[in-house]
């Protein structure tokens, strides 16, 4: 387990998994062992009958910058994104069980696109969405590029997709990204409360009702590796090198 993510229990609601960001020095940037580590604690949660619903959470004004660059580069000389953070999207495709991410301050790249995949999602008035993909000469990554659209509409995801803008917590809410907008005091606390209410409900219930309301999941794991495809190609490209070049000097 890496110590950059915390995996715990809720202590008033032991249903509840937190998978908890933690390396606030970095802003949570994500690092293959962040990914791997997150990954076995969503396929654990799919096969323990006492997990009803996992949390994400950040920290007090970040979620998460995305992916580490640093970690990012060594994976791209390998020739691909790494197995790791794939392997964390198709456990987010395929989780059984509801998401619920609690959202405070910055939220950048794979940090906006994951919540396309939590059920519920609550910000701070204080939150800023961004995927700045194409700034960094690349393409969306998480299924991004087909869940959004249809979350949004073309318009507000092409904005935020692939001209890069930031979105405010109420931009994210009005374009169906995130359920609601709270005080940043209040996040995580209504985050579990949130959390809560759904592991109380009937488990069979609730997971058909969300199997019905999410949809078949192959179309999102094949645009997955789509989007992984044109990603591992664009890390090689020129365009890529010079843009991860400046991002590195800033």
């Amino acid at each position: 387990m890496s110590d950059s993510i915390i995996i715990a229990r809720s202590a008033e609601h032991p249903a509840v998994q937190i998978i908890r960001f933690n390396r606030m020095e970095k802003k949570n940037a994500f690092t293959r062992a962040m990914y791997r580590t997150m990954t076995d604690a969503l396929n654990a949660a799919n096969s323990d009958a006492g997990i009803r619903v996992t949390v994400f959470l950040g920290g007090e004004g970040c979620f998460s910058a995305g992916n580490d660059i640093g970690d990012f580069l060594a994976a791209a000389m390998g020739g691909g994104m790494g197995q790791e953070l794939i392997d964390f999207l198709y456990a987010l495709a395929n989780a059984g069980k509801p998401l619920v991410s609690g959202v405070d301050g910055l939220a950048i790249g794979i940090g906006t696109t994951l919540n396309l995949h939590c059920d519920l999602t609550i910000a701070s008035d204080r939150s800023q969405f961004r995927t700045p993909f194409v700034d960094l000469a690349l393409v969306p990554e998480a299924g991004s590029s087909l869940i959004a659209p249809r979350i949004m509409g073309y318009q507000r995801a092409f904005a935020m997709l692939a001209a890069g803008e930031a979105f405010t917590a109420e931009d994210a809410r009005q374009a169906g990204l995130i359920w609601k907008v709270t005080a940043p005091e209040e996040v995580e606390s209504q985050t579990l409360a949130t959390a809560a209410k759904l592991a109380a409900k009937p488990p069979e219930a609730l997971r058909l009702a969300r199997d019905l309301i999410r949809g078949p999941r192959e179309e999102v794991i094949t645009r997955i590796d789509e989007e992984a495809r044109h990603f591992a190609a664009r890390l090689k490209s020129a365009e890529a090198r010079a843009a991860f070049e400046a991002f590195m000097r800033r």
